[in-house]
């Protein structure tokens, strides 16, 4: 996005649709907010639904940015692989305790989906899936099915999740001295890891019967 106009309505529409929403979040506060004329959204983006679009692919970069994709060795072990994904998906969505309008727009879309939810999931959610199934591959019975590898995957991620759509309620059940003893990121990683790794360990043998569907 090099157009300095482009980037300034852009940063200017993502607090305002992570507080309001696409429908409430209109083209005039957007533009004020960004110091630009009414007429910048039309000539930028064409209309409000693609400066949505833009503005969540932009939160979305932005995380990615911070925190990429894990990278490893290619002779490590799938243990420790599935621990520095674990890592990184947490990193990226903890963050820090402040909720940034990123992380509050990308939360909303995935709570209420609008037009911006299956262009994120192609070009962000995707990738994280493919290289979060390669780990598991390399630990599962080459025998079992997709759909079993899939609610695997989301397993995993959900674990992640539930410390970031949670964490508020974590906070209200679990006494400060022991969220500070046992709830930092590195525990929280160690854990997920570990509980992860030891379902994965005992899964039942699947059945002769069954076969691979996509």
């Amino acid at each position: 996005m090099k157009d300095q106009t482009q980037l300034r309505v852009v940063q200017a529409a993502g607090p305002i649709f992570a507080d309001k929403g696409f429908d409430r979040a209109t083209i005039r506060e957007i533009c004020t907010a960004a110091e630009a004329n009414l007429a910048s959204v039309n000539y930028h983006f064409g209309d409000k639904e693609t400066l949505y679009l833009e503005a969540v692919r932009h939160a979305h970069a932005l995380k990615m940015e911070q925190v990429p994709l894990s990278q490893w060795p290619s002779n490590t072990p799938p243990e420790e692989q599935l621990r520095f994904f674990i890592r990184a998906m947490l990193s990226r969505m903890l963050g820090t305790d402040e909720l940034d309008w990123g992380t509050r727009l990308l939360m909303r879309e995935m709570i209420e989906p609008t037009i911006a939810c299956k262009s994120i999931v192609e070009d962000f959610i995707r990738p994280q899936l493919q290289l979060l199934l390669s780990i598991l591959d390399e630990m599962v019975p080459q025998n079992i099915s997709f759909h079993r590898k899939h609610q695997m995957a989301f397993s995993i991620v959900g674990q992640c999740l539930h410390y970031r759509v949670a964490r508020e309620f974590v906070n209200l059940l679990i006494p400060e001295k022991e969220r500070a003893e046992h709830f930092d990121r590195n525990h929280l990683v160690d854990h997920i890891t570990e509980f992860s790794l030891a379902a994965i360990k005992n899964l039942p043998i699947p059945d002769s019967s069954e076969k691979k569907t996509s």
